[in-house]
């Protein structure tokens, strides 16, 4: 099962696709069309903070994958107005990238992705802080 990296316009490592790879064939259906994997940190709150949600979306063509958008989630706001909101949202299929400021084009993202990756390895491979979901 390989996640095609080279084509993207955005330096999604190898590192990252090869743990994808390792979380989609463990999944017991085999033969998935999609794939979204969630990642979630079980204490992050508005309130206390932590680490933030991650949504990454996978679709199969032939033998291979294709990422379709990494999405890492915020909340905004306190209390009973703190609401869940995109923080950061690679869309490969889109063309676009889009953080709380606004949306751009993709290439936009060339310079903060690679750090954002790094960090998210860290915290998902190193320190182990999420809960991971694949359906």
């Amino acid at each position: 099962m390989r996640i095609l990296n080279e084509e993207l316009v955005l330096p999604v490592s190898k590192t990252l696709c090869k743990q994808l790879s390792i979380l989609l064939m463990n999944r017991e259906d085999k033969e998935p069309r999609e794939a979204v994997i969630n990642f979630r940190d079980p204490n992050y709150s508005a309130e206390r903070g932590g680490y933030h949600p991650v949504e990454i979306r996978l679709e199969r063509n032939g033998h291979n994958w294709m990422v379709c958008y990494i999405t890492d989630f915020g909340y905004v706001g306190t209390g009973q107005d703190a609401e869940l909101i995109k923080s950061l949202d690679f869309n490969f299929e889109a063309g676009t990238f889009e953080d709380i400021s606004g949306c751009y084009p993709i290439e936009t993202a060339m310079q903060i992705y690679p750090i954002w990756e790094e960090n998210f390895l860290t915290y998902w491979q190193s320190m182990n802080v999420f809960d991971v979901e694949v359906s």
